[in-house]
């Protein structure tokens, strides 16, 4: 999801301006779309809207709740498909290669600092104890001591 902050930046890169000329622009104070970019701050719904008209695009889209610059309707004003549309399945995603989120792609670098974590292991522990206690727990045990003595 795009949030608003990334749609003002990219829309004011694409445009060539700088912040403080948007600013200017618009009457903003100098440092306002600094702010609205890094998420310090939200502008103002008549920001918002001046902003919107600006780059010719709709509010939603702004907001990042649409995909779509000219969609003026969003899920959260009640916009969407018509009663009478019907609604269909999503088309299935190409065949891409999956790829892992770029954090974990180290040979799991942040999973295996979590899983090496001393605190980690340890609440783990207690949660693997507390299940084993447990009436449910004494079963799964019972059962694979049975399965192994039947094994030798």
């Amino acid at each position: 999801m795009v949030t608003m902050a990334q749609r003002l930046e990219a829309l004011r890169t694409e445009r060539g301006i700088s912040r403080p000329a948007l600013s200017a622009a618009l009457g903003f104070p100098k440092t306002a779309m600094e702010k609205f970019e890094t998420g310090r701050q939200t502008p103002a719904q008549d920001q918002q809207k001046k902003l919107a008209d600006y780059f010719g695009v709709s509010l939603p889209y702004l907001r990042g709740e649409s995909d779509d610059p000219a969609d003026g309707d969003s899920w959260l004003n009640g916009g969407g498909l018509p009663e009478s549309a019907p609604v269909r399945a999503p088309a299935a995603p190409p065949d891409r290669k999956r790829t892992r989120p770029a954090a974990v792609q180290e040979d799991g670098a942040v999973f295996g600092a979590l899983l090496k974590s001393p605190s980690f292991q340890a609440m783990m522990r207690t949660a693997a104890l507390e299940a084993l206690r447990s009436p449910e727990g004494q079963d799964l045990l019972a059962k694979a001591v049975r399965r192994e003595l039947e094994r030798r």
